[in-house]
């Protein structure tokens, strides 16, 4: 059967319910967005970038599409928080929070193709339908390969939401990002999956529907979609991209401690009263120059404005985690050193004064990884792109 290219009204998933696809989440109130700041993205609603065009798919009918690919090798890269503000507990239980988020070039690959033949209109009608689906594999030990992944996940949700539901893939995906780091990994894979999903199907979706849908599977995922750099805030699922988005190059140290730490059991540490009072948009605009990034150097971006409000919670759990922080603060060369997201993740912006010892010291103790790597952006049309390729 011929793909479909009717798709499903835009719906949002059962976690925040229903909008239509176009509904405006306004900016707040006395930051206005510029031509070089789009407007919030949401997925309950979307306003797109003004002047710019979704990522491959168009807006309007794809008449001039190039022949789909039959597979693709994607990179699929992590995040830091440059900040983190927790706002609030909600009535629900969950957080609002405000955050900029920034992607970086230390991530995983994910192989996707199409299953060949599987429920096309050439394929045997007496196919078994239970040996029909998506097949998935990992390199990393203790990865669900089930449809609870995130990956499958994706996958299942692009073929209901373009109507393609004779269409699978096999995906492998080659981890290096580690669990409950803080990184995003998982919601990145995600994202990657209805990205090359979409390409390997011949764009039926626009960018603007993938960012809408991708709210169905989880938070974050959302800010992958981005061009690198977004201010997200609600639960994390309003983004408001930074476009241009800061610039790639900075380099940076990421390092992760085998220890782990769930985010519910962040939270369910966090002190209240011990909370920035920071204005977050004040916050924000310390970084991205109220939409003017282009000379933005966020080494030089003052201290004070590097705030991770689950830093005392996850450090209270975790009183490692506080230590590894301050003997990083000692490495002469790094500018700015925090944790990110609820850990347990610890990234170092700039580049140690000895790189030798830096590594000597940190990578070779026992239970502790270093990743060196450096912000990464994508240009409007393209996918992320691995730095060490």
């Amino acid at each position: 059967m011929a793909l479909s290219k009717a798709l499903a009204a835009i719906f949002l998933g059962a976690t925040f319910g229903a909008l239509p696809l176009h509904g405006f989440v306004p900016s707040a109130a006395h930051h206005k967005p510029t031509t070089s700041q789009s407007q919030s993205i949401t997925s309950s609603g979307i306003v797109s970038p003004q002047g710019k065009t979704p990522l491959h798919a168009s807006e309007s009918d794809n008449e001039d599409a190039t022949p789909a690919p039959s597979s693709l090798t994607l990179f699929s890269p992590c995040k830091i928080n440059l900040f983190l503000r927790i706002l609030r507990k909600r009535p629900d239980g969950f957080h609002d929070l405000a955050s900029l988020f920034q992607a970086v070039g230390f991530g995983d690959t994910l192989h996707l193709s199409l299953l060949s033949g599987e429920g096309s209109s050439s394929s045997n009608d007496d196919e078994d339908d239970d040996d029909r689906g998506d097949k998935f594999s990992c390199n990393m030990e203790g990865v669900p390969t089930d449809s609870s992944n995130l990956v499958l996940r994706a996958l299942e949700l692009m073929r209901r939401r373009t109507g393609s539901e004779d269409v699978f893939f096999e995906a492998d995906l080659v981890k290096r990002v580690p669990a409950q780091a803080g990184l995003g990994g998982g919601s990145a894979n995600a994202a990657t999956a209805m990205w090359g999903a979409n390409e390997l199907m011949g764009r039926p979706a626009t960018l603007d529907q993938l960012i809408e849908w991708s709210g169905e599977l989880g938070s974050d995922i959302t800010f992958f979609l981005s061009r690198g750099t977004a201010y997200c805030t609600g639960r994390g699922e309003v983004m408001t991209p930074i476009d241009p988005p800061l610039p790639s190059g900075t380099r940076l140290s990421i390092v992760k401690p085998d220890l782990g730490l769930s985010t519910p059991k962040v939270f369910g540490a966090l002190d209240y009263d011990s909370l920035s009072d920071e204005d977050p948009e004040g916050l924000r605009d310390a970084f991205v120059g109220k939409g003017v990034v282009d000379d933005v150097d966020v080494n030089t971006v003052d201290d004070k404005y590097y705030i991770n409000d689950l830093e005392q919670p996850a450090f209270d759990c975790l009183p490692e985690l506080r230590a590894l922080k301050e003997d990083l603060l000692g490495v002469e060369g790094f500018d700015h050193v925090m944790m990110s997201g609820s850990g347990t993740s610890i990234f170092c912006i700039g580049e140690p004064a000895d790189g030798e010892a830096f590594m000597k010291e940190f990578d070779g103790r026992e239970g502790v990884s270093v990743f060196n790597a450096k912000f990464i952006n994508r240009e409007e049309g393209c996918w992320f792109e691995d730095p060490e390729r």
